[in-house]
């Protein structure tokens, strides 16, 4: 058992803190692709581009303790999901610079990438609508052994 969120106890074995650490990053990681669905707000898909990195970063480090194989679609899977949010945030940092540059908000500039954005967005909240409907927190639990 973990004494806090930041550190291991001395006699955990470093397994078992790995797949405590994975299990808490993949909840969080759900989570924050449950409040991009519901709200496409341009903080909600920054929260999620960090819960997957934090736990890409977590299967990486600590990949001996995963069954390799099993291992590889899960980060496959972050890889692409990471992807289509990028390519979101992205578009919000750049609409967020021409707003304090004060280009006006019907300019084609804006006007172009705000389409820009609505379309990945919705390529975005697909991919996450298809992780609800694969239950992928629970396969992607199983298949790690958490």
């Amino acid at each position: 058992m973990r004494s806090d969120a930041r550190g291991r106890n001395p006699g955990e074995p470093v397994r078992d803190y790995a797949a405590g650490q994975a299990a808490d990053l993949l909840r969080r990681a759900t989570f924050h692709a449950g409040r991009v669905r519901k709200s496409q707000h341009a903080g909600s898909i920054h929260d999620l581009r960090v819960a997957i990195r934090r736990l890409s970063q977590c299967l990486r480090v600590f990949d001996q303790f995963f069954p390799p194989g099993r291992l590889k679609k899960v980060r496959q899977k972050l890889k692409a999901c990471m992807d289509l949010a990028s390519a979101v945030r992205d578009l919000d940092i750049a609409l967020e610079l021409l707003r304090r540059a004060a280009l006006p908000p019907d300019s084609p500039l804006m006007l172009s990438l705000a389409e820009e954005r609505a379309g990945s967005i919705q390529e975005l909240v697909a991919e996450l609508q298809l992780w609800v409907k694969k239950d992928v927190h629970r396969k992607w639990r199983s298949r790690l052994g958490l």
